[in-house]
């Protein structure tokens, strides 16, 4: 019997600890790892060199470390996946995926708006040595060159939570590995390797996290496509903290019961938003989920200076709701051009809904919307 993903998501890179006699996951936080047989070292550093895989006891922090491996192999497993690859934030995640491109002499990445602003920036200042070409989901073919490294894209997306069909994308990518940022929907709420994704990636600072207190970024992938982002994780240094590590692998045991809990709370506050007399527009993906985006009537500044529960705070995925306004948090570095044609409004309102009762988050958010 093949377990759920809620059974797995406690056990997922925990299954050897019983043989070990622990019951938590250990915390390695060494930097370096003495060895009196150097040749071996070398042959290992070598193996390293050669491809981004390394055996036997680890060397030193910069290339692996135990515990940050038990919560990529936890990550792999939910997402379905030979491997996967984790970094110190979400953005170095996104950085490595790019290098990865451009270390293949593949340059030019075809992008789908919206995705998260410092993302969008990423790409179009060309900071990487990368070149874009944004497009809609039907023009991705014909943007495709034949030096295009990579498709990106969000869905559902942020901030409007627009959702892409990923199995077109796939197809029309053809031979273009594609990969997509699921931070917002999780693998609670959608694979997209079983659509053919090449890359997964998560901004684990948010839901796989979920408290709001740890940083880190992951990239679910092959064994071989692991292994590039390794040697570029090792070459920028870009390397998750082991405590980051623990704190992510505990954060996954009860990452379907906080996404499914949180998405039923959203999808009641909807409902509610959609008949409020100071909301005009509500948008909410079809594969569900804790993140809410709503236009106002009014001034939007006003109510997130008038939420009391909420949080009024950048960043999403927490036990606790919070609230932004993207145009001038989240995607305030993207042109405003560029902002308004991916659908970010001035009047545009993201929340992200967390673990408290319905009725009082609806209180809190009823007497704001009034306020604005």
């Amino acid at each position: 019997m093949t377990a759920t993903l809620r059974t797995r998501a406690v056990h997922a890179g925990r299954d050897d600890l019983t043989d070990l006699g622990v019951h938590a996951a250990p915390l390695d936080l060494s930097t370096t790892y003495p060895s009196r047989d150097s040749l071996e070292e070398a042959g290992r550093i070598d193996e390293f060199a050669a491809s981004g895989s390394l055996s036997g006891l680890p060397v030193y922090g910069r290339l692996s470390n135990p515990t940050v491996e038990r919560f990529e192999k936890a990550l792999a497993e939910l997402e379905g996946f030979e491997d996967a690859v984790a970094f110190a934030t979400g953005m170095a995640a996104v950085s490595a995926s790019l290098l990865a491109a451009v270390a293949q002499g593949k340059r030019h990445i075809v992008a789908v708006r919206p995705v998260y602003g410092c993302t969008d920036h990423m790409l179009t200042s060309g900071l990487l040595g990368t070149e874009v070409t944004w497009a809609d989901p039907e023009g991705v073919a014909s943007a495709l060159r034949p030096d295009t490294g990579l498709v990106l894209l969000e869905t559902p997306a942020n901030p409007t939570l627009r959702e892409v069909d990923i199995a077109e994308i796939v197809r029309a990518a053809g031979e273009v590995p594609v990969l997509v940022d699921n931070t917002f929907a999780t693998p609670v709420l959608q694979r997209p390797g079983r659509h053919g994704a090449r890359f997964v990636l998560h901004s684990a600072t948010k839901f796989l996290g979920g408290h709001g207190d740890v940083m880190g970024g992951v990239v679910a992938c092959s064994a071989e496509d692991a292994g590039m982002l390794r040697q570029i994780r090792f070459a920028t240094g870009g390397v998750l903290h082991p405590l980051a590590g623990y704190m992510l692998l505990r954060g996954l045991s009860t990452l379907p019961l906080r996404v499914n809990a949180a998405s039923a709370t959203a999808a009641e506050l909807v409902e509610r938003l959609r008949g409020h007399a100071n909301v005009s527009a509500v948008h909410y993906p079809a594969v569900g989920g804790p993140l809410i985006a709503f236009e106002v009537e009014g001034d939007p500044h006003a109510l997130i200076g008038a939420v009391r529960l909420i949080t009024p705070a950048v960043s999403l995925g927490s036990v606790d709701s919070l609230i932004q306004h993207p145009a001038s948090i989240s995607h305030r570095i993207v042109a405003e051009d560029d902002r308004r044609g991916a659908g970010v409004t001035d009047r545009l309102i993201r929340m992200s809904v967390g673990l408290e009762d319905v009725e009082d988050l609806w209180h809190d958010l009823d007497q704001a919307l009034k306020a604005c």
